[in-house]
């Protein structure tokens, strides 16, 4: 640790410290003589840093979202056996940890969704004009991957191919379903297929109406961001973990966060996507293109859990009973926030 520090002289080291949250294991805290730090190794796939770079620089420089600046790469692998970066350490209270969580009383719960909402609608001001995602092998944004290519990878930039986003997110379904079932048969059945069929068929419409494309966090959650409050108001204070991020229709990043405050309080919902959608008001047709890019979220996420063996609901669920409770949950969240307009008056 200390000979990572001086590559980037860093000062001495004083202490490192685990990070009890997070999945994967790959982040320490590290306090030296010129502050506090995260350092983060054992990249999963060969471009993870380099991405998630970019993507950070790119906040950092073009909007007021506060991200760790500067991402500091090591790509040798002389010191630990794998590249790694040391980033500055964001300040602010960890909403992943339960004890942090549970210490906020409602209104404060309510004012963090409402914060998450609003950094999430500012990260929405970094746009391309054409989605796609950064590719480290050629140091550019590229056309998105084939809707198929597996999990933790970025593919040869060669294969890419401009496709219509709609298409893109509609064959992301079919592909993570598709290996989900191999991983799991009975808890993805064919009649789950058939009913996310009939989703991505009733929002393939509201997928085709134009937008301009924006960085899409993929994983934007309280589990990669941090909490502060300045003069009696609560504001993020710092966003991490932009590896899976791309270029895309922001409106498919409001599922994953939705979904989280839809299980533990509707209200935390309403507050956070009011936020959002009083700094971005949506498209048309909002209602129907949520309720795809929800169930996007949901493959995603089904395909990891059935990959992993993980399981916290009824043993008899399969995919449409997971996913479809969210769908049924949001319906009336969406309503509140996003009214459908008056039917036109009828003619004489």
């Amino acid at each position: 640790m200390q000979a990572a520090l001086d590559r980037f002289r860093l000062g001495r080291l004083v202490r490192a410290e685990p990070i009890a949250h997070g999945h994967f294991g790959q982040n320490l805290f590290l306090t030296s003589s010129t502050g506090e730090h995260v350092l983060r190794g054992n990249p999963y796939y060969a471009g993870q840093f380099e991405a998630e770079g970019f993507y950070t620089e790119a906040l950092s420089q073009r909007t007021r979202t506060p991200v760790p600046w500067p991402y500091r790469i090591d790509t040798g692998t002389g010191i630990f056996g794998w590249s790694y970066v040391i980033m500055p350490r964001m300040t602010g209270l960890q909403l992943s940890d339960p004890q942090v969580r549970n210490g906020l009383n409602p209104a404060e719960r309510t004012e963090t969704a409402r914060a998450l909402g609003a950094n999430l609608a500012e990260m929405h001001t970094l746009t391309r004009d054409h989605p796609g995602r950064y590719h480290p092998a050629v140091q550019a944004v590229v056309p998105l991957e084939p809707p198929d290519a597996s999990v933790w990878s970025l593919p040869d930039p060669r294969h890419a191919r401009p496709v219509a986003y709609g298409a893109w997110v509609a064959g992301r379904v079919r592909a993570r379903l598709a290996t989900a079932r191999r991983h799991a048969p009975a808890a993805t059945t064919p009649d789950d297929l058939a009913w996310a069929e009939s989703l991505l068929g009733d929002g393939a419409r509201a997928m085709a109406v134009p937008f301009q494309p924006c960085l899409v966090m993929e994983d934007y959650k309280e589990g990669n961001v941090v909490v502060t409050r300045e003069d009696g108001r609560w504001a993020v204070g710092g966003v991490f973990d932009l590896a899976q991020s791309y270029f895309g229709d922001g409106e498919a990043d409001l599922a994953r966060t939705l979904c989280s405050y839809l299980d533990e309080d509707p209200g935390l919902a309403r507050a956070f996507l009011g936020s959002y959608l009083a700094a971005r008001p949506p498209r048309p047709l909002f209602a129907r293109r949520a309720a795809a890019y929800l169930l996007l979220d949901r493959a995603l996420l089904w395909e990891f859990f059935q990959r992993r063996g993980l399981r916290w609901w009824p043993e008899s669920w399969t995919f449409r009973d997971w996913a479809g409770r969210y769908l049924s949950l949001m319906e009336p969240v969406l309503t509140e926030a996003h009214p459908a307009p008056p039917a036109p008056p009828a003619t004489p």
